[in-house]
Parts: structure tokens; C-alpha cells; sequence
């Protein structure tokens, strides 16, 4: 299980900000709460029409903005335990029931879909700055030139208690409904419960929109790579979908590799040097490094290399590690890092994400971002041992929330007398997991490689493509490849995997570079793979 280093660990790998406790201010009086929101029992679609133009083509798509009802285990049950919301895009000159169809969702686990729908993919994207705060609204709404409309029809999910989803529960009496919600939530939050509802939901949106003879394909960021894992092996296994590929975005698949929190986990020392290409590509990109290099993808060759060797062997030997030795790496991890040498050695080789962020940047009393750690921001107590909020996160939410709130509305026309919940209050989550094919539980940490290394024996046709960015603390892209090169698959199906790696951060589409490129990677990727015969 993952144990939270900080309070932006709270989100896990969610898009998102902290979120602090507001207190009362004394002497105020305190406001009585707003009247429960109205949730409608009944699914329900709004259908809008409009055009986007990618890459220079115009291309006009049907919008729908709508719900669909989950009902547990018991399917045949009329007793809905969640409404799903999710905008569907549909090209409108083209044939639907072969076209391809991608399902995206992000991930926290808590977090709304409002990040792939607004920055990525979706026929509009929020326009923020590439390293720094986005000033405040009014902000730019634009056509989105690289919307994956032109590759694939698309289907942005708000996970069950996040966005415009909600848990059901049909009570009449407030507190039976307060209490029947309580255990509701005991069915949706969690690894596995996740991972359930969202096979369900593709089932049924097959079946509604008549999309089962549709090349298909779940793109999920963030947690939603450790969901798509799941997801993958459920639908393949249990529901016989079978996908024509995934594509991971910034992905986590075995948490032992996190990099926010080994300090809790002594004697597992692999994520120090799994994220150190990522230190190392941060220290080069804010000019810290001793002796700096000018290629920077040649710099994180040697420096992925000395971290699987050295530095991997050194943190093995522990306390019978010789002090000269040690000082030799100690070196080595200054010229990577940038850190001073006392730093690294107070610490003895193992600097946790919160500190590096931290640290990196104390000479001008500037913390550095987790989710893309090219932003940077004021520190809010040079004394702190680890950094207390993320500059990134706190430097475009409000662009990409806003944002939302004002496209669903105005233009999908949906949302009246509801409220959008950016990040879903889904604690406690559940992080049990059970492997296909293990014994009934046994405590580790979560790692879901085993489902999607059986996804992919149980229809060896299924490809991955795994993308992320350089600059991404929260989720560091050489842990990612590290857990590719170790799926329990055959040789050969290691074929089936591919690799895009951006000069960006956890959301790499928020540099507009990346998100050229990133588009064009997956665009590829489902044509290759769509088995249409063109």
C-alpha cells in the first residue's frame, strides 16, 4: 500500500492541486451548508454538433454529454449503484460501427477526466503557460489542432464519484441514504472495484451506441494506467473484449517503484535509482549541473545506465557499503543531481522526491514542480525538509477546472444545478489487489503487471504503446520502462510494446511541442493497429 510522504501525495498521481482544510476565521459566523445536490436516478444524453480542424483538416463530429448507470455485480438488478458521466466525440463523415473507439480517463485515484478532455485530446484545449503560472481568468478556449478526433472516435469517463459521476443510492429517509452511500462507496473505491465498474461501463456503451464490431482501445493516464492494467485483463479475460491496444500515459503499474514515499519502504532502494534520470533531467533543465552537458537524451543514456549499475550496487550493500566507495558515488550523484555532496551524504544516497524538489533550488528559495518539474514556484518554508505543494499543479488547475465548467455548460450544454468535482473525495481507497492466477490476498504493494502481462498472453494481437515525459516526478518515465522490461510475458510479446518519451512533464500535452508529437504517436499507433486494412 502506499503511504502518503505529504499532502500532495493525497492525490496520488492525480492532475491536481493540495487541497488544505479552511478553517472558520474567528469571529465569523458559519455559513450552513448548501442543500444536497439533486442526483438523477435515470440515465441521460445531450447531443451537440460542432467541427474541429486538425492539422489543417476539418472535421465535424456529433458531441454527447451523458450518463450511464452501473448496477453492481447483479447486472440484472434494477437497482442503479452509480451514474457514470462521460462526453462521447463521434466524426460525423464516417462509419461508425468500424471506426476506431478510445476510451480515456486520468487517474488521482480520485481525479476527473478534465485533464486528458481539456488539455489533450478532447475539439477544445485551455491554453496555459509552459513553465509558469497561468494568470488568472479570463482564459483562452481554443480549437485543439491536435485533437485524436481525426485518428479515432473518443469517450472522456469520469470515474464513479469524480467530475459529473456519482455514487446512487434511492432513500427516501436522509440518513438511511447517507448510510446506504457510505457503503456504496465500499463497492467503487478501490483497485479492483475500479477497475469493475469501468468494464461495465465500456459493456454497456458498447451495447448503447452499437460500437462491439469497433476497433477498440483504452488510453489512461496516471492511475488510469494502473486501471487500465486491470481494466485490460478484466474485459480480455472475463468479458471476451478484445482490445487492439493501450496506451499509457505517465504510467505507475507497481507501486514499489514511487518515488514519493521509499523512505517508508527501507530495504527496497530501486525507486532511488529509477528516478534518478528524472533528477538528472531536472537539474539539467534549471542549469544546476556541475559539468553540463548539451544532449540531453544522451546525458540520460549514461545516467540510466550508471543508476541499473553503480549506483543500483551500492544502495544494495547497505551498511557494509566502503566509505570510499560511497564517497565515489556520492560524487558521481552530485554531477547527476546537482545536490551538494554533504546533502547527498547526510542522506546516504537516498533522496526521496520531496526532498529533491525541495532541495534543488534552495539557493534561490524555490521549489520545484512533481508533475512537471521544469515549473517552479516560491517555497513556503525555506526550512522545510521537503517541498509543501507542487508549482505546476498550482499553475494551471485553475485554467483547465475553469475551463471545463465553462465548455460543458456553454457549448455541451450540460451541468445545470450541478457541480463538477475535479477530484472526487474516494478515501479510503481500497489498495488490495489480486493478481490473476495468485493465492487469495497477501499484503505487498500494489502492482497490477501481472494483468496486463496476462492481457497481453491472452490475446498476444494486443499492442501497448507507453508514453511520458522526461520532466514527470510523480511518475518517473524510467520506472515505466523498467516495469515494461520486467512484465512476466514471453520474449516475443515484448515486440508488442512501444515507446514515446517528451520533453514535458506527468501531463505532457501541457507543452504544446509534446503535444504535437504525442498526437501524432498515438494517431500512428491506432492506425497501425486498428486492423482495418488500409
Amino acid at each position: 500500500m502506499k503511504v502518503p510522504s505529504r499532502l500532495a501525495f493525497a492525490v496520488a498521481c492525480a492532475l491536481c492541486a493540495p487541497v488544505f482544510a479552511a478553517e472558520t476565521p474567528a469571529g465569523s459566523e458559519e455559513k450552513k451548508p448548501a442543500p444536497a445536490e439533486e442526483v438523477d436516478t435515470k440515465p441521460r444524453q445531450v447531443t451537440t454538433e460542432g467541427s474541429v480542424t486538425v492539422e489543417g483538416r476539418k472535421l465535424d463530429y456529433k458531441a454527447v454529454a451523458g450518463t450511464i448507470l452501473l448496477t453492481g455485480k447483479d447486472e440484472d438488478k434494477n437497482d442503479p449503484t452509480a451514474s457514470v458521466f462521460y462526453v462521447a466525440y463521434f466524426r460525423r463523415d464516417a462509419d461508425g460501427a468500424k471506426r476506431p473507439l478510445t476510451f480515456l480517463y486520468n487517474g488521482g485515484p480520485g481525479s476527473s477526466t478534465v485533464w486528458l478532455h481539456m488539455g489533450a485530446f478532447g475539439p477544445k484545449r485551455v491554453v496555459t503557460l509552459d513553465d509558469a503560472h497561468t494568470p488568472a481568468a479570463p482564459y483562452r478556449i481554443v480549437n485543439n489542432d491536435f485533437s485524436l478526433l481525426d485518428a479515432s472516435d473518443l469517450v472522456f469517463i469520469d470515474a464513479p464519484g469524480t467530475g459529473f459521476s456519482r455514487l446512487l443510492a434511492v432513500e427516501k429517509d436522509k440518513e438511511k441514504q447517507a448510510a446506504k452511500l457510505k457503503e456504496r462507496a465500499k463497492e467503487f473505491y478501490g483497485v479492483d472495484q475500479d477497475a469493475h465498474a469501468f468494464a461495465q461501463f465500456i459493456s454497456k456503451f458498447l451495447t448503447q451506441y452499437g460500437r462491439w464490431n469497433s476497433p477498440k482501445y483504452l488510453f489512461g493516464e496516471s492511475y488510469g494506467t494502473t486501471r487500465s492494467a486491470v481494466l485490460a485483463n478484466l474485459l480480455e479475460t472475463e468479458q471476451s473484449v478484445d482490445l487492439n491496444g493501450v496506451i499509457l500515459l505517465s504510467q505507475i503499474l507497481s507501486f514499489t517503484n514511487d518515488i514519493d514515499s521509499p523512505q517508508f519502504n527501507p530495504g527496497v532502494d530501486q525507486a532511488y535509482a529509477l528516478a534518478l534520470p528524472t533528477y538528472a533531467a531536472t537539474a539539467w533543465y534549471h542549469h544546476k549541473l556541475p559539468n553540463p552537458t548539451k544532449d540531453l537524451k544522451t546525458f540520460l543514456a549514461e545516467v540510466e545506465q550508471f543508476a541499473m549499475t553503480d549506483y543500483l550496487t551500492a544502495l544494495a550493500a547497505g551498511a557494509t557499503l566502503d566509505p570510499a566507495r560511497k564517497k565515489a558515488i556520492e560524487e558521481k550523484l552530485h554531477e547527476y543531481t546537482g545536490l551538494p555532496v554533504a546533502y547527498i551524504d547526510k542522506a546516504n544516497l537516498r533522496v526521496y522526491g520531496g526532498e529533491f524538489e525541495k532541495t534543488l533550488q534552495d539557493d534561490s528559495e524555490l521549489t520545484t514542480g512533481r508533475l512537471d518539474t521544469r515549473f517552479s514556484g516560491p517555497t513556503v518554508d525555506p526550512l522545510d525538509k521537503e517541498a509543501q505543494y507542487d508549482p505546476q499543479s498550482a499553475a494551471i488547475s485553475s485554467a483547465y477546472v475553469s475551463a471545463l465548467n465553462d465548455y460543458v455548460r456553454r457549448e455541451l450544454k450540460w451541468g445545470d444545478g450541478q457541480t463538477f468535482h475535479p477530484f472526487g473525495n474516494v478515501q479510503p481507497w481500497d489498495w488490495k489487489h489480486q493478481p490473476p492466477g495468485a493465492q487469495p490476498f497477501f499484503p505487498v504493494s500494489t502492482n497490477v503487471m501481472p494483468d496486463l502481462a496476462r492481457a497481453m498472453i491472452y490475446n498476444p494481437q494486443l499492442h501497448v504503446l507507453l508514453t511520458g515525459g522526461y520532466y514527470d516526478l510523480a511518475t518517473p518515465y524510467f520506472a515505466a520502462v523498467f516495469e515494461m522490461r520486467h512484465l512476466p510475458i514471453p520474449v516475443r510479446l515484448q515486440g508488442n510494446i512501444e515507446y514515446a518519451f517528451y520533453e514535458s512533464g506527468h501531463m505532457v500535452y501541457a507543452h504544446e511541442a509534446s503535444l504535437k508529437k504525442i498526437h501524432d504517436d498515438v494517431a500512428s499507433f491506432i492506425s497501425r493497429t486498428d486492423n482495418l486494412g488500409r
